[in-house]
């Protein structure tokens, strides 16, 4: 029954590859706001789990949707970008930047202004990416009749078909924005939340804070009239604390707003003046200087907390915040700018978890005084404490460099460029807490205790960790840190690291090395000539720029050993690219017999023959052929598990021996 039911859904899943697939449906609008503009509207339903990437899908990433007017040269202008509902964001850590994406549906309005009267339509081309799965690049088009537009009306057209414009006047309900509920960006805020609050605890232990907890305890427990009284004095004490950190991520939230905060972390500037900042709170751990708020804040805080009262121990708290800030500034700095990073409410949860955990310490002990005898005492540790947190500021910083590297395409700082970096803070912290570094502010060290020496060998194990990565190690452990694996000094980083040898001693005319070193024909034709003057079969990958699964296959599939061999020995590798923006000649643009689209670009031609060849529009799409452009066993697409794709493959090679 089992194996029955596996079938069925392996039938059931060749049979949805082999269709052409459309999820995303439309339906548009056109409305007179005046008589030199309209006001488009479009509304897509996205089926099941499929979502639709928003225009503003940083570079690097997936392929954001574009509006195209094909007739508006001289004869309207469309006001800036179309505005659109909410979208979901979601780090990406395959191409290392955001995606912004829509699940379900989305909504989009753009005004237009028209600069020639004479006009008679708007030619409407939307260009847009589909994922789940497998990804497809969509072109849809519409076009307004603006003779039958009165002011006031709406006109309402609605997308039945794959392709083109209709003219159903069907009257549709009002576009309502209804953002889609976001998952990730609630499992991004409890990672904020934990980061922040683990954070809170190693501000703890610095020299700034730590010898602070006996002293205020000690001071709410002896000046109360009561035990009672001391409790409470300290509990308002803690809570003053997370007020006063609360409104500070309140306030970096108001001032840059969340939209702001979510379109700056993918700012070149913005990233390179993370960095530097980053370093600069990094150079103060490390004991190259401190930074100190004006003493006359302290001193006028310690004034108003003389008051006593509820006021009197709000500003005792503003007080600790002041004092200690040569060593909780750089953490605070640190959580605000990755805060930041995140957009919307993410400084004022950082900020939350921050305070809770710098507060809890003085409302329990003063709760349970004695506690206090087990605290251990002050001395060179803290210090120690406060360098590893400046190891560690130091090498996020570099994170935020290496992301305006991505933004810029500049590839100054490759991923092997990353890593090496990497390697050497690591390294260094490493040797620094086996004792054979000594820095400005640390006591003489004759000895490490067995803490020091356990933590010195858990950085040793992770810097012998990164050290794989400069060959092609996947790296699993930081995913999202370094730049993805395509972004390398070598194709796709890795070359031939899993033991996959080429058969072939150059390149053969027309091939150029591609995904894992593999030999790669990027032209179906001259692949086809090749395999056939080698007498070997085809594996003909439909496969996009901007395709995440695509991407997983090469880096989690054909990286293993027996597929990188059966790919580098056994066939000639064809991958024709849908989304490859280069446009065809002139005298090789056409029509397609299929959809009726004009073919204009590479990528439209390999997407054409993709749909007219194999009745499937999905990427990843992967096929066995003989030398005559044959199927020699059922084409399949996204297939993470490495087995089921490794047989696939042998199945077909097998077939072409036959």
């Amino acid at each position: 029954m089992r194996n029955l039911l596996t079938a069925l859904v392996l039938f059931v899943t060749s049979l949805g590859f082999s269709q052409v697939q459309d999820p995303v449906k439309w339906k548009s609008s056109i409305e007179k706001i005046s008589d030199t503009e309209y006001q488009l509207k479009f509304d897509a339903t996205i089926e099941g789990e499929w979502h639709m990437y928003s225009q503003f899908t940083p570079e690097g990433g997936p392929l954001p949707l574009e509006f195209l007017y094909n007739n508006a040269q001289g004869n309207y202008e469309p006001q800036g970008k179309a505005k659109e509902s909410e979208y979901t964001k979601k780090f990406n850590d395959i191409f290392g930047v955001d995606e912004y994406y829509f699940a379900k549906e989305a909504h989009f309005t753009h005004n237009i202004k028209i600069t020639n009267p004479e006009v008679k339509n708007i030619q409407i081309e939307l260009s847009y990416q589909a994922c789940i799965e497998m990804c497809i690049q969509q072109n849809k088009y519409f076009v307004f009749d603006l003779a039958t537009v009165t002011s006031k009306e709406v006109q309402n057209f609605e997308d039945l078909a794959a392709t083109s414009t209709n003219n159903d006047t069907t009257k549709t309900k009002p576009v309502t924005e209804n953002p889609s509920t976001d998952k990730s960006e609630k499992k991004g805020l409890w990672s904020i939340f934990i980061i922040a609050f683990f954070s809170g605890f190693a501000a703890l232990l610095t020299p700034c804070v730590f010898p602070m907890i006996p002293m205020t305890v000690s001071f709410f427990t002896k000046q109360s009239k009561s035990r009672a009284k001391g409790i409470k004095n300290a509990v308002i004490y803690g809570l003053s604390i997370i007020i006063i950190y609360v409104l500070l991520g309140l306030i970096v939230t108001k001032v840059f707003g969340a939209d702001a905060l979510n379109a700056l972390s993918t700012n070149v500037w913005f990233n390179v003046v993370f960095f530097t900042l980053l370093v600069v709170f990094a150079s103060s751990f490390l004991g190259a200087f401190e930074i100190m708020l004006p003493n006359s804040w302290a001193n006028k805080v310690d004034k108003q907390a003389d008051r006593g009262g509820m006021i009197g121990i709000f500003f005792m708290a503003l007080a600790l915040a002041i004092v200690s800030f040569s060593c909780t500034g750089p953490i605070v700095g640190t959580l605000l700018v990755e805060a930041a990073s995140k957009g919307g409410t993410a400084p004022l949860i950082g900020m939350f978890g921050f305070s809770l955990a710098l507060a809890l310490p003085f409302m329990l002990f003063a709760m349970f005084p004695g506690w206090l005898n087990s605290m251990p005492r002050s001395g060179g540790w803290m210090n120690t404490v406060k360098v590893s947190l400046g190891f560690l500021e130091l090498a996020l910083a570099f994170k935020f460099l290496s992301n305006a590297d991505l933004v810029l395409q500049a590839h100054w700082m490759e991923r092997e460029v990353f890593l090496a970096i990497w390697i050497a803070i690591f390294a260094a912290w490493a040797i620094y807490l086996f004792g054979k570094i000594q820095l400005p502010h640390d006591s003489k060290l004759d000895k490490i205790s067995v803490g020091r020496l356990f933590m010195a060998l858990l950085v040793s194990t992770f810097t012998i960790y990164l050290v794989p990565g400069l060959w092609g190690a996947p790296l699993k452990l930081i995913s999202g840190f370094p730049p993805p694996m395509t972004y390398s000094e070598s194709p796709y980083g890795v070359g031939n690291s899993k033991g996959g040898t080429s058969s072939l001693s150059e390149i053969p005319d027309g091939a150029k090395e591609g995904p894992q070193g593999i030999i790669t024909f990027t032209d179906y034709d001259k692949g086809m000539a090749y395999a056939k003057e080698i007498n070997k079969p085809v594996l003909l990958d439909f496969t996009g720029h901007a395709c995440v699964n695509c991407r997983k296959m090469e880096e989690n599939v054909w990286s293993e050993t027996n597929v990188l061999n059966i790919l580098n020995n056994d066939v000639v590798l064809i991958s024709l690219y849908v989304d490859e923006k280069k446009e065809l000649p002139e005298a090789e643009q056409y029509v397609s017999k299929t959809t009726g689209k004009k073919i204009k670009t590479v990528g439209n031609k390999w997407s054409d023959f993709q749909i007219e060849k194999y009745q499937a529009n999905a990427q990843p799409y992967y096929i066995v052929l003989d030398n005559e452009g044959n199927s020699l066993n059922t084409p399949v697409g996204y297939t993470p598990e490495v087995s089921e794709y490794e047989n696939w493959l042998k199945e077909g090679v097998t077939n072409y021996s036959k």
